[in-house]
């Protein structure tokens, strides 16, 4: 008798957080997200972030047009977990945004700006 109690307790239970991890992983399982942040320095200083962008792309010739662009200076960062970032000096979000979508690199709802 004991053993059916123990079976029901379990599958009556309901974990709200294990069902919103499972659903967030399958609608962003297919998707690949461009990631554009900002983060403060020194005083007003400021630094924008890229990531995500297709491997196949080289991050050099991205990273040259740009700067050239933006009148900006800027580099490619090798990060262990998160792969090859593009660093821009100064607040770039939304020149990046509308630079990536007009070049064509990137499609505009697979682009997500962070720090607003």
């Amino acid at each position: 008798m004991s053993a059916d109690i123990v079976e029901l307790a379990p599958a009556g239970a309901f974990d709200a957080f294990a069902d919103a991890a499972t659903q967030e992983e399958d609608t962003t399982a297919g998707a690949d997200y461009v990631h554009i942040r900002v983060q403060q320095r020194n005083g007003k200083k400021s630094l924008t972030t890229v990531q995500g962008l297709k491997k196949s792309y080289d991050y050099k010739k991205v990273l040259k047009a740009l700067k050239k662009e933006f009148c900006c200076n800027g580099t490619v960062v090798e990060d262990p977990e998160l792969g090859q970032v593009i660093q821009l000096q100064g607040d770039q979000r939304k020149n990046v945004h509308q630079f990536l979508t007009q070049e064509g690199l990137v499609k505009k709802d697979l682009i997500k700006i962070h720090g607003f």
